[in-house]
This record gives structure tokens, sequence and C-alpha cells, in this order.
């Protein structure tokens, strides 16, 4: 299900700069600010349904590649909407691309440019208490960010009674990473798996 929308320049610019700002939020990757973009795009705007947000991060975390593309499928969708579907022909392509390059440019450019600054000072004075201390205070931040992350795309589809094997497997995967040694990609592939088998 699409939207129809009727974007102006104005519109355009705050896509890009709203993705500007949640740049320097994401410490933990880009997918520890989909609760503000759902707010932004789903809640404030309407530029994308609900099915559109999650099926976006449910392809780009599917697919290999960097984490960062359920952005840049966002942004297509929003200009998929904005053309009123595919039926538009080179305009639904244009303004998709222009989407697409507009989010990931902005979800990219200033988080790059500090990080890219940043390590270079902090490799030079990783001795300093100060940037021990930012780093030991940030982990809580990047966990919690990531636990509101999961909290909305779960509670978006209104099945949370039906999901607790999902919830059992997920604290078990959990004690599994806290306690043990085990490398991430078995219990990756063990999802996989469990989930190819509907079990979950």
């Amino acid at each position: 299900m699409s939207l129809t929308l009727q974007l102006d320049l104005g519109d355009w610019l705050a896509l890009f700069n709203h993705f500007m700002s949640l740049s320097l939020l994401a410490v933990g990757g880009a997918i520890i600010t989909a609760p503000d973009m759902h707010r932004f795009l789903v809640d404030e705007n309407q530029w994308l349904t609900e099915q559109q947000f999650s099926s976006s991060i449910a392809l780009a975390q599917s697919a290999p590649g960097p984490n960062v593309l359920f952005v840049g499928l966002m942004g297509w969708n929003v200009g998929l909407n904005a053309a009123a579907g595919l039926g538009g022909g080179w305009i639904s392509v244009a303004l998709s691309a222009l989407g697409m390059f507009l989010s990931l440019l902005g979800i990219m450019l200033p988080s790059s440019v500090l990080t890219y600054t940043a390590t270079r000072w902090a490799h030079k004075h990783r001795d300093y208490l100060g940037v021990r201390a930012f780093k030991l205070g940030m982990a809580p931040v990047v966990i919690a960010l990531l636990v509101s992350t999961g909290w909305l795309l779960t509670a978006s589809h209104n099945q949370a009674a039906r999901d607790w094997p999902l919830w059992l497997l997920t604290l078990a995967a959990m004690g599994l990473v806290w306690r043990t040694k085990i490398h991430l990609l078995w219990l990756i592939g063990a999802g996989a798996i469990i989930g190819a088998l509907g079990w979950v």
C-alpha cells in the first residue's frame, strides 16, 4: 500500500535536514535512530505507511550489505509516494532516486565527517581520562537505543502475546552473548534456521 504525496522543495529539504540531524545521534549505527525516523516519516508527516516503514527495515536487514541500507529504502519509498507509485514512469524513478539520495547523504555525511575527525583526535589522545570515560559511557546509551528500536519494530505488528517464542529466543541469545564467547554469526545462522522452519 502506497500513499500519494505532494512534496515541495521545503519538504525535500526537511527530509534531508532530518536525516542529517539523526546522523549525529547514530552512535550505534543508523538503526538506533529508527524510532525518530518513524515519528518523523510515519506519525508526523505521513510520508510513509506503517507497512512501508517496517518493510524497509526488514528488507534492508535481510539483504547483504551495510546496515544503513534501510535509510535509502525509506527515502526511495518517500519518493515513490511523491510520484503516486510505480505508474509514473521516469518521474517515479527520478523522485525515488532523489529520496534515496537525500536520505543516504543526510544520514552519512555528518557522521562520516565527525567520525573521521573524532577518531583521529581520540586515537592521538587515547590515554586521556575523558576519552576513556566517553567510551565507557556510550555503551549503555547504545544498548538503550537498540532496545527502543526493537520495541518499536515489535509493537508495530500488534502481536506481542503471540510472539512469546521470539521473546524467549531473544532472551536466550542475549544470555549466550553475555555469558559465552560464541561467535555472533553462529547465533544469526541459528536464528535464520529457526525462522525458516517457522518456529518463531
